[in-house]
């Protein structure tokens, strides 16, 4: 197994704490904004995310001076996509039975 430094895997780690950080940063935010929407069936949630990709693809477009046949305000890639997580999140979590065994 290739080891790399541990300052290395701790930065790693931390990079990965402030994303997840703000994964559920944005899932509150979603909560606060629309509540627990728990009458929303699967394939809108589907078409929720599926919207939130187009606009990775289009914050991809910007960042990289592309050309867009659309105008768009998705210019942060990485809001973009933290918002895509969220709402995988949020598909994930109407899978978790209502009590979670310990394991």
């Amino acid at each position: 197994m290739n080891q790399q430094p541990i300052y290395k895997s701790i930065n790693k780690l931390n990079y990965r704490t402030k994303v997840l950080n703000d994964i559920n940063r944005e899932r509150d935010r979603q909560f606060y904004l629309y509540g627990e929407q728990k009458d929303i069936n699967f394939p809108l949630m589907f078409a929720i995310l599926s919207e939130e990709i187009g606009e990775v693809a289009q914050a991809i477009q910007s960042q990289y001076e592309m050309d867009s046949v659309k105008e768009t305000d998705s210019d942060n890639l990485y809001r973009e996509l933290i918002q895509v997580a969220a709402v995988a999140v949020k598909m994930a979590e109407r899978l978790v039975p209502d009590e979670v065994p310990d394991e």
